[in-house]
Formats: C-alpha cells, sequence, structure tokens
C-alpha cells in the first residue's frame, strides 16, 4: 500500500471482518461485513521516526495506549467496500503526518489595535453604567 512517499507492508494491516451493527436485516445477522484494521504505528518499521513522533502525538482516540491505530469500517454494505474505506481513512490518516506544521511567530497587538480595544472597552462601561443605579421617580 502506497501512501505519498511512504510504502506500507501489507503484513503490517491486520484485517479482522466482523458483524456490522445497524439496520440491515437478516442479513446484517449473518454476514460479517465490518472491517476492523488495525495498523502498529508505534512499531512500524515503514514509517520514518518524524512521522512516527507526529502521528502518536496527535489525540486521537482510535490510537491505543499500546500506539495501534484501530480504524473500524461499516458504512458500505459489502465486505469488499468497507475494506477499501478503512484503507482509505488509513491512508489520510498517515497523510496528516507527513505534513510537518508550520512554526507559530509570536507577535503583539499594534498601539492602535490597543486603543481601539480599550475604546471599545470604555463605551462599554458608560453604555452598562447608564442601565443601573436609576430611579424612575
Amino acid at each position: 500500500m502506497r501512501i505519498g512517499r511512504i510504502t506500507l507492508d501489507e503484513t503490517e494491516l491486520e484485517e479482522r471482518f466482523v458483524r456490522a451493527s445497524g439496520p440491515g436485516g437478516q442479513n446484517v445477522n449473518k454476514v460479517a461485513t465490518a472491517v476492523e484494521l488495525r495498523f502498529d504505528v508505534a512499531r512500524s518499521p515503514s514509517l520514518p521516526e518524524s512521522v512516527r513522533a507526529r502521528l502518536l502525538a496527535r489525540r486521537d482516540r482510535r490510537l491505543t495506549a499500546e500506539g495501534v491505530l484501530v480504524i473500524s469500517a461499516q458504512r458500505f454494505r459489502t465486505q469488499e467496500r468497507n475494506r477499501e474505506d478503512a484503507r482509505a481513512r488509513l491512508a489520510t490518516f498517515i497523510e496528516s503526518g507527513l505534513h510537518v506544521p508550520k512554526p507559530r511567530i509570536a507577535t503583539k497587538p499594534s498601539r492602535a489595535a490597543k486603543e481601539r480595544r480599550l475604546g471599545d472597552k470604555r463605551e462599554r462601561a458608560t453604555i452598562k453604567q447608564g442601565r443601573s443605579g436609576r430611579s424612575w421617580d
């Protein structure tokens, strides 16, 4: 399986076929069409170290504590389409680790922006001041 400049070996992917939940009549009780795809991000020899670190640092509920990505696909009625869907979602996950995030450059607000903010604050304060403390006698 090829994702960008990374090639994953088929032996690194573990697929399990289970019964899908939800509507589908008797077919859903008989046929194992849902796919559970497991990929060990932490121990994969195909991933460069920088990509692995970025993927493991993500806060993704599909990642287990051991660093295994578990993708469950049951969107379609056929096993093959669910298998393709799971692999496409794996590819999307790995592609997100390929892009190096741009470092943030700290900036300060300009003097004019500070003055605008304080002016707006003063305006709001006078509006609120005018609403309270008056008796209508």
